[in-house]
């Protein structure tokens, strides 16, 4: 792969990354955490599908370790 190729390849987090940054998330936004998370793909929607769909993970990770009535209130 080409050095080219590589920066346009997509840039996909791992399920480890995607878990750190949902507690990350939760620590620094608490239960307004989804909202940060949801608005922050939203943002990159337009520019960065890799980034948004990276997000929305997160979104859904956060809602498991705030347990389903998160999912709810949101």
């Amino acid at each position: 792969m080409t050095t080219r190729a590589k920066l346009l390849a997509p840039k996909l987090l791992t399920e480890w990354e995607l878990w750190a940054c949902a507690n990350e998330m939760i620590r620094q936004h608490g239960f307004d955490a989804p909202i940060h998370a949801a608005m922050r793909a939203d943002e990159l929607m337009g520019s960065d599908l890799d980034g948004s769909r990276n997000w929305r993970l997160i979104v859904h990770r956060i809602h498991e370790l705030l347990g389903r009535d998160s999912e709810r209130r949101h």
